[in-house]
């Protein structure tokens, strides 16, 4: 079946769009709300990003994490070294081409890191404990998809 602009051929697919726009907000908000959270001066999102996937990933060159986290080359350059600054992060010589450096997190990085993770489930656990079980099962349900439409971006 052909597809346009979110619909099929034959009408089965409503259009995407309003799901979307929805979905783009309420994870807009949930996001803006852990953030609130943080202190004033804390790490950025973006920092927070790099750090776990250094954490997760292992050492990485200052290229291959601005292609992993879709951002420019000079926005990553300007995000690690706000992190090396505060210790959060090291640079290391790449081991066979001295032009390049490799990026590996701090022990300090993981605790702040961990901290912060911490702070975050905490928070949202005490709000999933306002929801029904019936509207925590949907969401475990929904996270799935979730993580699907995240590789998919």
């Amino acid at each position: 079946m052909e597809k346009t602009a979110g619909h099929s051929s034959s009408g089965e697919c409503p259009d995407a769009a309003p799901l979307a726009a929805a979905l783009r907000l309420a994870v807009a908000r949930i996001t803006r709300r852990l953030r609130q959270a943080h202190a004033v001066g804390d790490v950025s999102l973006s920092g927070v990003s790099v750090l776990a996937r250094l954490a997760g990933a292992g050492p990485g060159t200052p290229g291959s994490l601005a292609e992993l986290e879709r951002v420019r080359p000079q926005a990553m350059a300007s995000t690690l070294a706000g992190l090396e600054q505060r210790g959060l992060v090291r640079r290391a010589p790449h081991a066979t081409d001295g032009r390049r450096a490799i990026v590996s997190i701090t022990e300090e990085g993981r605790i702040m890191l961990e901290e912060r993770r911490c702070e975050s489930v905490g928070r949202l656990a005490h709000a999933l404990e306002d929801l029904t079980p019936r509207e925590r099962r949907v969401l475990q349900d929904a996270l799935p998809l979730l993580d699907r439409l995240a590789e998919l971006l």
